[in-house]
């Protein structure tokens, strides 16, 4: 059985990305929850990961690190990772690199945080030319392959490279325009996506890099987690 590590529910959005893909295509695994301390990259993640980040595979004597390289692996293994149609398939491996290495904007002035609500000061030129992209690449993706997900009628990788942006959007309330107001909508109804919910809100958890990230750039309006 593989065994994934991950680290906060709350925080971790590289960590959701496997973890949903493997849920949505319903393979065994054993989830292996390592916190987040001090410090982004930590000594105790290099005793499961060679880059001391998550997310990280194991499968028998393979790892295999990295979120994308861990939805690749999982696809020579398993149907369902990517969309069957070469035209929709092609499309979602773009944009699912492009998320893997773009939309900056967002990463840096959103830092995930699933359990609360944030009010930004602003949204800067380069949050508002990020959020315009998105809008663009999701709208395309549903126009072209139909819905409800954005290569098609099944989730796919490129609905799991999205899904911590799906919680941004939820956490900081982001504009989004009226023909992917149902996608982001369908997304957060995904079962894997509630558990995921459900289980950051129970999290006993808290890390100051992380929690001083989600209020650099906005005041919190709503605490939803467990108190600590």
């Amino acid at each position: 059985m593989y065994q994934l590590y991950i680290a906060n529910k709350n925080y971790s959005s590289w960590s959701l990305r496997p973890w949903i893909m493997l849920k949505a295509l319903e393979v065994p695994f054993e989830e292996k929850l390592a916190p987040f301390s001090p410090g982004l990259t930590q000594p105790a993640f290099k005793t499961f990961s060679p880059t001391g980040k998550v997310p990280c595979l194991i499968d028998g004597d393979t790892t295999v690190w990295d979120s994308l390289a861990i939805i690749e692996y999982l696809a020579e293994h398993h149907p369902g990772v990517w969309p069957t149609d070469a035209a929709a398939r092609t499309w979602a491996r773009c944009a699912a690199a492009e998320m893997h290495s773009g939309f900056n904007a967002i990463r840096n002035q959103c830092s995930m945080s699933c359990g609360v609500r944030i009010k930004l000061h602003d949204i800067t030129p380069e949050l508002k030319n990020d959020l315009t992209r998105l809008n663009t690449l999701w709208k395309e993706g549903l126009s072209r392959f139909g819905g409800p997900f954005l290569a098609g009628k099944q989730f796919s990788a490129v609905d799991a490279f999205f899904a911590p942006v799906v919680f941004r959007i939820q956490t900081y309330s982001l504009p989004l325009e009226p023909e992917v107001e149902n996608y982001y909508r369908h997304m957060l109804r995904h079962p894997a996506m509630r558990i995921w919910m459900e289980q950051a809100l129970s999290e006993p958890w808290r890390e100051a890099t992380h929690e001083e990230e989600i209020t650099r750039f906005g005041d919190i309006t709503l605490d939803l987690r467990v108190p600590v």
